[in-house]
C-alpha cells in the first residue's frame, strides 16, 4: 500500500496580536468562576472533544471554537486576520506584481467535505489510516481507525543505526531536531536541522541507516521525497540549505548523486517517470534539472520571492510550484517559458502542495487558515476554499482520493482535520 505524508514546515511569519486577544478571551471565558462555565473549562484544558461531520451539520465549529461564548464573531476575526496578517517577504516588490496573472476562479465549490476533526493527533506526517507527527521529540503513529497513536521512534537521546552498512554513521545522533519527513511503504525518513538523516523500516525493529548530509552550519534538510527507481530499488531524495540536492540508495544504504545548485534548496521534486527534477528554494526562479546529472533544462521565471513547495500532477506532464509571493504557479514540461496558470492565496505563502492520484484535484496550502482545492480538469478555474484558524503543519491526499488530512498547530485548537470526497453518497452517512 502506498503511503502519504504531511511535512514539517517552518512559518516565517508573525502572530497577530488579534490571536492573543483571542485566546486570551478562549481562556477568560473557559476560567469563568461559575459552575456554568465548567463545561468551557474542561473544553480548555485538555478535554477538548472532536467534532464529527453530524455535529458539524447542526451548526457547531469545525474546530470546537465556542463563538456564542466570545466576545467576537467568526466573520469578524476572519476579517480582522485578513487585514492584520504579516507575510513574511525576502524581496521586496514594487506594488503587488505577483498577482498579475492570476487566473480568476470560481469558488464555491464542494469536492471534499468535513468528516471529523481529531484533537488528540496534532500531525505532521501522515499515510492511508495511520498518522504519522512529532511530538517533541518522539515520531508517533495514530490510528484513524482506533483513534489510538503509539511511538515509533524516540529521538530525543541517542540514535544509532542496529545495521552495518558501507554508508552509515555508525556512531548516529543525540537529540536530533527533526525538521522534515516521508513515508512511503513501511519506510521512514527523517531529516533533521544539523543535516540528520534517519532511515527505518516501520515493521523492523531498530534504525537501518544514519547519514550526515553536511557538517556546515547552514545544514538544515528542508524535504526529503521517497521514490522506486526504474529497476525497482527504493531512493530517497533530500533537499538542503547547503545548496545541495542528494539521492541515496537504500538497496546499497549509501550516497548515489549529489548536485549543487545557486542557491539553498527548499524543495525538490521528481517527475513521475523520474526523468525529470523540480529544484525551488531561496530564489525567484525555479529550475528544471535532468535527474541523473543534475544539468539545468530550463530556469522557471514568473515567481518575484522565495520558493518552498513544488509537486507534479501524476500525468507526468504539469507540476506546480508555491511562492512566498502568495501565488502558486502551474507549470507545463511541454513549454517552461511561462506558467499556464497563477493562483492567488489569501494570507501568505504557498508551504505545500498535493495532486490527487488520479489527477483531478490540486490542493495548495497557506500557512495558516487556507486550503484552496482546484478541480484540475476546468483548468484550474474552479475552487473549494477550506477556513479554519491556526497554523498548517501539512496537508496531504489519501492514495485512494478518498480522503484529505490537514494538520493545524495552535496553543488550544491544534487538531487532525479530516475531509472525505463528495460522491453523492450522503445517503451512507447513516450506515456509519
Amino acid at each position: 500500500m502506498s503511503h502519504y505524508h504531511i511535512e514539517r514546515m517552518e512559518h516565517d511569519y508573525e502572530i497577530n496580536d488579534v490571536e492573543d486577544d483571542m485566546e486570551e478571551e478562549f481562556h477568560r471565558k473557559g476560567m469563568g468562576y461559575s459552575e456554568s462555565d465548567d463545561d468551557e473549562y474542561i473544553h480548555i484544558n485538555g478535554g477538548i472533544t472532536d467534532t464529527s461531520s453530524t455535529q458539524a451539520r447542526k451548526g457547531k465549529d469545525i474546530q470546537g471554537i465556542p463563538w456564542d461564548r466570545l466576545s467576537i464573531t467568526r466573520a469578524k476575526y476572519r476579517q480582522t486576520r485578513l487585514e492584520q496578517y504579516k507575510n513574511y517577504e525576502n524581496v521586496t516588490n514594487s506594488g503587488d506584481a505577483s498577482a498579475k496573472g492570476c487566473k480568476p476562479t470560481e469558488k464555491g465549490r464542494i469536492y471534499y467535505e468535513f468528516w471529523r476533526n481529531t484533537r488528540s493527533a496534532k500531525s505532521t506526517i501522515l499515510h492511508f489510516q495511520v498518522v504519522y507527527l512529532l511530538s517533541n521529540y518522539s515520531v508517533l503513529h495514530w490510528s484513524a481507525l482506533t483513534r489510538q497513536q503509539s511511538e515509533v521512534l524516540d529521538v530525543s537521546g541517542h540514535v544509532a543505526p542496529s545495521e552495518k552498512h558501507p554508508g552509515n554513521l555508525q556512531e548516529g545522533f543525540s537529540q536530533t531536531q527533526v525538521s522534515t519527513m516521508a513515508v512511503k511503504d513501511k519506510i521512514l525518513v527523517a531529516g533533521g536541522f544539523q543535516g540528520e538523516l534517519i532511515f527505518k523500516y516501520l515493521d523492523r525493529p531498530g534504525i537501518s541507516f544514519c547519514s550526515r548530509t553536511t557538517y556546515e552550519d547552514n545544514a538544515i534538510t528542508n524535504a526529503v521525497e521517497i521514490y522506486d527507481t526504474s529497476s525497482g530499488a527504493v531512493h530517497f531524495m533530500a533537499s538542503n540549505n547547503d545548496c545541495g540536492v542528494r539521492d541515496y540508495d537504500m538497496e546499497k544504504f549509501q550516497l548515489s548523486r549529489q548536485f549543487c545548485f545557486p542557491w539553498p534548496v527548499n524543495h525538490s521534486s521528481l517527475s513521475p517517470d523520474g526523468k525529470l527534477l523540480v529544484v525551488v528554494g531561496d530564489n525567484p526562479e525555479g529550475i528544471m534539472a535532468d535527474s541523473h546529472s543534475g544539468k539545468t533544462i530550463h530556469d522557471l521565471q514568473g515567481h518575484q520571492d522565495y520558493s518552498f513547495a513544488s509537486a507534479w500532477n501524476p500525468d507526468g506532464r504539469t507540476f506546480a510550484t508555491g511562492n512566498q509571493d502568495k501565488t502558486c504557479r502551474v507549470w507545463d514540461v511541454r513549454n517552461l517559458s511561462k506558467s499556464v496558470s497563477v493562483l492567488r492565496a489569501n494570507l501568505g505563502a504557498i508551504r505545500s502542495i498535493r495532486f490527487t492520484s488520479d489527477g483531478q484535484f490540486m490542493a495548495m496550502a497557506e500557512p495558516a487558515d487556507f486550503v484552496h482545492i482546484f478541480d484540475v480538469k476546468s483548468g484550474y478555474e474552479q475552487q473549494q476554499e477550506l477556513d479554519f484558524f491556526g497554523e498548517i503543519s501539512g496537508m496531504s491526499f489519501s492514495p485512494d482520493t478518498e480522503a484529505l488530512f490537514i494538520g493545524v498547530w495552535d496553543r488550544t485548537y491544534g487538531s487532525l482535520l479530516q475531509y472525505k470526497r463528495c460522491r453523492n453518497l450522503s445517503y451512507l452517512d447513516f450506515l456509519v
